[in-house]
């Protein structure tokens, strides 16, 4: 009996510090994907042009931001939004599937998002 617990007891040493381990490494992870970008500069087939991280410290340039998730092509990224994603909200990729998803996030859910009743 005494044999069964101090198994019992190491196991759960092992499966505490696995858990320890994945919650380090989520949290390692969890910077969202971010590029400075011009705001000014949106092209409707390109994108926001990705300027120098220096641009968007505070008080460099009120036209540099940080953009956050999107696909970088040849130095316009596409895709992504202005607003930070949540810590721990997973992915760093753009709108999840809706259109072209300038801004916004798409959380799921029920419906087909048109706002109307079936009837």
């Amino acid at each position: 009996m005494a044999d069964a617990r101090r198994r019992l007891r190491s196991g759960t040493v092992v499966l505490g510090g696995m858990g320890l381990l994945a919650a380090t490494l989520a949290a390692c992870s969890s910077d969202p994907d971010k590029r400075c970008v011009n705001r000014d500069s949106y092209l409707f087939r390109k994108g926001y042009e990705v300027v120098s991280d220096k641009n968007c410290k505070p008080g460099v340039s009120s036209k540099s931001a940080w953009y956050y998730g999107g696909k970088k092509k040849s130095g316009w990224v596409d895709g992504g939004s202005f607003t930070k994603p949540r810590s721990g909200s997973g992915g760093s990729g753009g709108s999840g599937g809706s259109g072209g998803g300038h801004g916004g996030v798409d959380r799921g859910g029920f419906g087909g998002g048109s706002g109307k009743s079936g009837g």
